[in-house]
């Protein structure tokens, strides 16, 4: 698939068909995430896939009872290590580069998910303290996005983006 046409076609998705999906393509969408650029090569992510059921509950109940999370096969957690980020580049580390990196990381997953035919759902509304005490994450360790992986159950309409010439400002910003 070309990766235009990923970026283009790629929808967020939150139906999903009950069929499992293998480890072998939950490990192709982690392997994917790790090829994210980060800030000095320090690669603050961490990933948990989650799979069982009672922990998937845990999870929606940590976002509001979005229950399409519970639904999915699979769910990757997608963490930050701001311990990691801290020693390369102090706050900013902490408090910017290691939550983009995280995006580059998730961004990957979605668009590799795409590609092999899976859906996703970036998910960013959640609790993070009680997805740090579902999923038993360490202090130094901030999760970041869950990302419910599945087959979809239908494919999504396509949303309209706002065009070029309302976003790009050459040279200076300039107000429209």
């Amino acid at each position: 698939m070309d990766v235009f046409e990923a970026i283009k076609n790629r929808r967020s998705v939150r139906a999903f068909i009950n069929e499992p999906i293998s480890e072998a393509k939950v490990r192709k969408l982690i392997d994917a995430a790790r090829y994210a650029p980060s800030a000095g090569n320090i690669q603050p992510w961490e990933f948990v896939p989650v799979r069982d059921q009672e922990v998937k509950r845990g999870l929606c109940k940590a976002a509001g009872n979005q229950t399409f999370i519970e639904e999915a096969p699979v769910v990757i957690v997608v963490c930050a290590n701001t311990s990691r980020s801290e020693r390369g580049y102090g706050l900013r580390g902490v408090n910017l580069y290691c939550l983009q990196d995280t995006a580059a990381a998730t961004q990957n997953i979605l668009l590799a998910a795409h590609a092999l035919g899976l859906a996703t759902c970036w998910v960013g509304a959640f609790s993070e303290e009680e997805v740090i005490k579902v999923l038993n994450i360490p202090k130094s360790v901030r999760p970041v996005a869950i990302i419910p992986v599945g087959h979809p159950a239908r494919k999504p309409k396509v949303r309209l983006r706002r065009p070029l010439n309302e976003i790009i400002h050459h040279e200076i910003f300039r107000r429209k």
